[in-house]
């Protein structure tokens, strides 16, 4: 059978002075491998595409973390260079294509920036260097060279009971790996809060209108998807959700079929 196929947004990277639209092999390997689904990504040329056709073709959408953040001005606040670094090009890809998703009822995550653009695309903004807050913890990366020890899983997260990603990985205390400078602040009218860390921080959300699955967390489940339980389940569900979706589409007729029906 053939595998369903999902959208990532790509995050513009510059290499030798050309621009590259990219998007980390983590996401796609977790994708592949843990939610059995195939990966299609998505150029970050704004208005230059038309999200429609893309999501014709799609079964669904994972936006993913990256080192940029989105830019204050989409939710009404001053840019400072501290605030950086930014992607324009990206918040102006991933942010309409997270409103025609819901819209559509096409199942989508959101991870790490993926959460925090989900958040500002629905109407709600962004809180910056939140460690720098009276009472919140110090989310930040580790410092260290090494990938593993950067997302080694160390921090507790409280899943609310019955919420939609307590189906998925149950509620209660879940330890995972939340390594991030900004969170929620005010939350989108659309999103209801799932889980949040010690401090208060917001770190999981679900969309309270959408007709499919749509959640977004600030930790990542994407790097140790294929060893951590929590992580693989959050995964093995977004994969059930998109193969719900294929499942459902009408089935596109090739052209060969559609002529010879004329």
């Amino acid at each position: 059978m053939t595998k369903p196929i999902i959208a990532i947004p790509a995050d513009i990277r510059v290499l030798d002075g050309a621009s590259w639209h990219a998007a980390q092999q983590q996401y796609i390997q977790a994708a592949l491998n843990v939610a059995g689904l195939m990966v299609v990504i998505v150029p970050a040329m704004g208005d230059g595409y038309d999200l429609d056709a893309i999501l014709d073709r799609v079964d669904g959408v994972l936006v993913s973390g990256s080192a940029s953040n989105v830019h204050p001005s989409l939710y009404g606040m001053p840019a400072t260079e501290a605030d950086g670094p930014f992607d324009p090009a990206r918040d102006a890809t991933s942010l309409p294509l997270i409103r025609r998703a819901i819209d559509r009822a096409i199942p989508l995550l959101a991870i790490c920036r993926g959460i925090q653009e989900l958040n500002v695309a629905l109407g709600g903004s962004l809180a910056s260097e939140i460690h720098e807050q009276p009472g919140i913890w110090d989310h930040r990366k580790p410092v260290t060279p090494e990938r593993d020890a950067m997302y080694v899983i160390r921090q507790s997260v409280f899943v609310k009971e019955g919420s939609c990603i307590a189906r998925y990985i149950g509620a209660g205390e879940v330890q995972v790996n939340s390594l991030h400078r900004q969170a929620i602040a005010k939350t989108a009218p659309r999103l209801q809060v799932e889980a949040t860390a010690e401090d208060g921080t917001i770190e999981a959300v679900s969309v309270i209108d959408a007709k499919a699955f749509a959640l977004g967390v600030q930790w990542h489940p994407e790097y140790w998807a294929e060893t951590d339980e929590a992580s693989r389940k959050l995964f093995a569900a977004f994969g059930n959700a998109v193969r719900d979706y294929a499942a459902g589409k009408a089935p596109a007729i090739p052209a060969a079929r559609k002529q010879s029906a004329l």
